[in-house]
């Protein structure tokens, strides 16, 4: 298989039963559906808990009522459409409005609800202008949607134009094409040249991947890992832990496991946002934490560099100790800089999903206090 053949149309899944079919159709009335037959072909069909096909199909769950649809108010901090500004030193573009597949779970599904919210950059030159103008700025990520979704002449056309700026040094690529559909990379010696010519010894590309289980990483998509690496790209690995997907120890440590053989820094551990639909993958704070913590008991150091952290309106919330009866946050990224490594000791609450539901905050401590 060299080029896998997209599907939009969940009644296209040939192995689906009629019934299932019909029971989905609700969730179709709402949710959009897309995939491959290269990424379909890794669903064990025969079990009804199979992580991938719990990745990519959906289910009548999607329908609970949680959730909304900007859970981290992404909306307050976009300076133009398809450009955020939340974190001081990075950029984000919204570069592309669509994925190789849609993640069940995605936290921007509001773009794939309402046609009027699909938020994409169009206005590169306006972007860049915004960009050149914010010294402080340092690393720009190109994502959406998928940052790889993009023509490699359009991601040329980008690239080039952020190593004009002298104050940016890394530039980003979000993507679970490495998942999705691999021969992207394989297939496209174009994108080689471009990561050979821009990724430079002194500013790299990274390449943010999203690998949620181990056996998401193929052959296939090992070749197409490889050849980033030797054309200079740097990977990383960002996944949500997902109720019946990765929420193992043995699973997560696994999955952190290969990577590090890889030579692909586990990146973040994300709680599922408090998204429209995606209660029924959510796994509660503390049980995450949990099961993180005995995952990376099963690493050497270079498995174990992951974080565990929520996407939330003021910023990157990591969970960072759990006693008996307390647990310990710190703004592990601030959206606002003097925010910077504020230390929160809540109550436990084992229902938690969220920063939100710990209504118990027993004391805060700032970052000057902590002598830094």
């Amino acid at each position: 298989m060299n080029r896998p053949k997209y599907i939009n149309e969940i009644s296209k899944v040939g192995q689906i039963p009629e019934k299932e079919l019909e029971d989905l159709a609700p969730v179709m009335q709402k949710f959009e559906f897309r995939s491959n037959d290269y990424y379909l072909s890794l669903i064990n069909w025969d079990d009804p808990n199979d992580p991938i096909k719990r990745i990519i199909i959906p289910c009548q769950e999607e329908l609970d009522q949680w959730g909304k649809l900007d859970p981290s108010n992404e909306k307050k901090y976009s300076k133009m459409p398809g450009l955020q500004h939340k974190y001081l030193s990075t950029a984000v573009f919204l570069a592309s409005d669509t994925c190789g597949g849609y993640c069940r779970y995605c936290f921007r599904k509001r773009l794939f609800i309402y046609p009027e919210q699909r938020e994409v950059l169009t206005d590169y030159q306006a972007a860049l202008d915004y960009v050149r103008s914010h010294p402080e700025i340092n690393n720009v990520l190109i994502t959406g949607g998928d940052g790889l979704m993009l023509s490699t002449a359009r991601l040329e056309e980008l690239i080039s134009s952020l190593r004009t700026i002298k104050h940016v040094k890394i530039i980003r690529i979000g993507t679970k094409l490495l998942s999705y559909d691999p021969y992207r990379v394989i297939n496209d010696p174009g994108l080689i040249k471009l990561v050979e010519e821009y990724s430079l010894p002194h500013k790299r590309i990274y390449f943010m991947l999203h690998f949620s289980h181990p056996r998401e990483i193929t052959q296939v998509s090992l070749e197409a890992c490889n050849r980033l690496i030797k054309a200079g790209g740097i990977l990383c690995n960002q996944t949500p832990m997902l109720r019946g997907v990765n929420d193992d120890p043995q699973v997560m440590g696994e999955l952190f496991n290969q990577l590090s053989y890889m030579g692909i820094a586990p990146y973040y551990i994300f709680l599922c946002r408090p998204t429209v639909g995606n209660l029924t993958y959510a796994v509660p704070v503390e049980e995450a934490f949990h099961v993180f913590q005995t995952a990376r008991g099963m690493c050497s150091g270079l498995g174990k560099r992951a974080k565990l952290a929520m996407s939330h309106a003021e910023g990157k919330i990591e969970v960072v100790a759990m006693t008996d009866e307390n647990i310990i946050f710190r703004i592990h990224r601030a959206a606002d800089p003097d925010d910077s490594g504020k230390v929160f000791i809540c109550r436990r609450n084992p229902s938690a999903y969220w920063f939100d539901d710990y209504r118990e905050i027993l004391e805060t401590i700032h970052h000057q206090d902590l002598g830094y």
